[in-house]
């Protein structure tokens, strides 16, 4: 009887190290959701590019008539220089992307306004981003003087967070260590260099899709998994 049960414990395990295989593009498994994404209506995906390292795709989907139809993409984007850590294995300063499905949180930027239909948060000399694990504050945004030894600028000298967007990574609950200021953002040098973990893309193509995101259709992100193509669209 025990080696009938090892048998099948690792037949089990088998079965499960190949169905949730690390290599996407794949519907997420069962346990790799930090976000219950089912009534999203607006979905993002960012999978890895045929040129590996950092270089990934982004397309758009929406959900219309109970199917999901791309609407932007695909677009050339660039990740954490290391590439995606595998589903709940992002850690603070491994230079990774999240894997899995995250909510799309509030517009930022260095304009009073802008064309978006997310909540939007005008950036000034005193916002950070904490990035100190030690912190009661980590991974949130505050306004100096910060209870951190670590954080960024959320108006940088280099313009990369002129406009961008809050992914939803690690924030409900905030995990200390497990990685922070995940963001949508302008790349650096048309993007022949990666970021620290956030999904960076052309200035103008970050515009069109902040202009298309809105709070009420529920946006979320799927990073390194198939997200819309891997559920249904419901109603």
């Amino acid at each position: 009887m025990r080696t009938i049960a090892a048998a099948f414990l690792l037949g089990a395990f088998v079965f499960l190290s190949v169905s949730c295989s690390s290599v996407p593009p794949r519907p997420l498994c069962a346990g790799e959701f930090d976000y219950d994404s089912e009534a999203a209506r607006q979905v993002i995906e960012v999978l890895p590019s045929r040129r590996g390292g950092f270089r990934a795709e982004l397309t758009a989907w929406v959900a219309a008539e109970g199917e999901w139809r791309k609407v932007l993409g695909p677009w050339p984007v660039v990740v954490g220089r290391n590439g995606f850590a595998a589903p709940g294995e992002k850690i603070e300063g491994d230079g990774k992307t999240p894997s899995g499905i995250f909510p799309i949180g509030i517009a930022f930027g260095k304009a009073p306004k802008l064309a978006t239909g997310l909540p939007y948060r005008q950036s000034t000399t005193e916002d950070v981003w904490v990035d100190d694990s030690a912190s009661a504050q980590y991974n949130t945004w505050v306004k100096m003087p910060a209870q951190a030894t670590s954080y960024e600028k959320m108006l940088r000298p280099d313009g990369l967070y002129d406009m961008g967007a809050v992914i939803g990574y690690n924030m409900a609950p905030v995990v200390p260590g497990k990685g922070s200021a995940i963001f949508l953002h302008i790349w650096r040098d048309d993007g022949r260099r990666p970021t620290a973990g956030c999904v960076a893309l052309h200035e103008d193509r970050l515009r069109r899709l902040l202009s298309w995101l809105k709070k009420d259709r529920e946006p979320v992100i799927a990073l390194g998994v198939s997200g819309a193509k891997g559920r249904s669209a419901g109603k």
